[in-house]
């Protein structure tokens, strides 16, 4: 009798440092900040704190006011998933998968009972907890979808509050400008001030114009991207789960999720006619 083959275990993942995100502030801030020393200024003409509590404090309002709290809770611990990286290897999923279908194929579906509990994700060990429990391959599609789109929108709800923000910002910016130019005219007898209170009343627009285009926009982007991400491995997961519930044979299993790499070795380049054959000969 061959001995029973074990699902492969999944590798513990811890979040890194985002190289891309915090290299990207870099080069954003330094580009800056280069500019406009080239330019012969210097660092503290716009190192402004009233124009940086005006922006961020306005910004802030106006997305506390615009979002309910609790999805404003969530897109701020989402924030962190800016700059910490969690990889998540479609491939290794993949081997998980055909670990848990060879498995249940040699040893029956109800000896997967005992290795779901040491499932990491908790998607995966939902799904197939439910073929344990003997549920139809269609409800488990319909009731593990439904869990996929809510996540999407989730998501979306998530990062539409950093959108949010990156529509704000600029607008608060001209305020805080108005508010300084206001102060301005106020010593217009005073030449020397007035032109030194001009550029300063400009420093919150600059404020509000950045923390858009480089803090705001970009993190929602990249929340929405790493969503869209997860939500292909996923639907990558239910389809290996779907082929174990429907007692498909593990290397049919494998050419299905293959299709969901991006770059596939010539192993997984299978033409039509083999993948016929393969099933042919099952």
């Amino acid at each position: 009798m061959p001995a029973e083959t074990k699902p492969a275990e999944n590798k513990s993942r811890r979040p890194r440092p985002d190289i891309a995100t915090l290299a990207g502030l870099i080069v954003a801030f330094g580009g800056i900040s280069g500019g406009l020393l080239l330019e012969g200024g210097k660092l503290r003409d716009i190192a402004q704190i009233t124009a940086a509590l005006i922006v961020f404090g306005g910004t802030l309002g106006a997305v506390m006011v615009t979002t309910p709290l609790p999805i404003l809770l969530r897109a701020a611990r989402q924030l962190r998933h800016v700059f910490l990286a969690t990889v998540e290897s479609p491939a290794e999923r993949i081997e998980e998968i055909i670990g848990f279908a060879t498995l249940a194929r040699r040893s029956g579906i109800l000896s997967l009972e005992r290795a779901t509990p040491s499932i990491e994700d908790p998607f995966l060990r939902k799904a197939l907890e439910l073929v344990v429990d003997g549920i139809e391959p269609a409800r488990i599609r319909a009731i593990m979808e439904l869990e996929i789109a809510l996540f999407e929108q989730n998501t979306e709800a998530e990062v539409k509050v950093f959108e949010a923000a990156g529509g704000y910002a600029p607008t608060i910016g001209i305020i805080g400008a108005v508010l300084g130019l206001i102060q301005v005219m106020k010593n217009l007898a005073n030449v020397d001030e007035v032109g030194r209170g001009i550029a300063v009343a400009f420093v919150a627009t600059i404020y509000g114009v950045a923390a858009a285009n480089i803090l705001f926009l970009p993190s929602a982007s990249k929340l929405r991207t790493r969503a869209q991400v997860l939500i292909r491995i996923r639907e990558l997961m239910l389809e290996g789960v779907l082929g174990i519930a429907e007692g498909v044979n593990h290397r049919l299993i494998r050419i299905k999720l293959d299709a969901f790499l991006d770059k596939q070795p010539a192993r997984e380049a299978v033409e039509p006619a083999t993948q016929e054959a393969v099933v042919d000969t099952l």
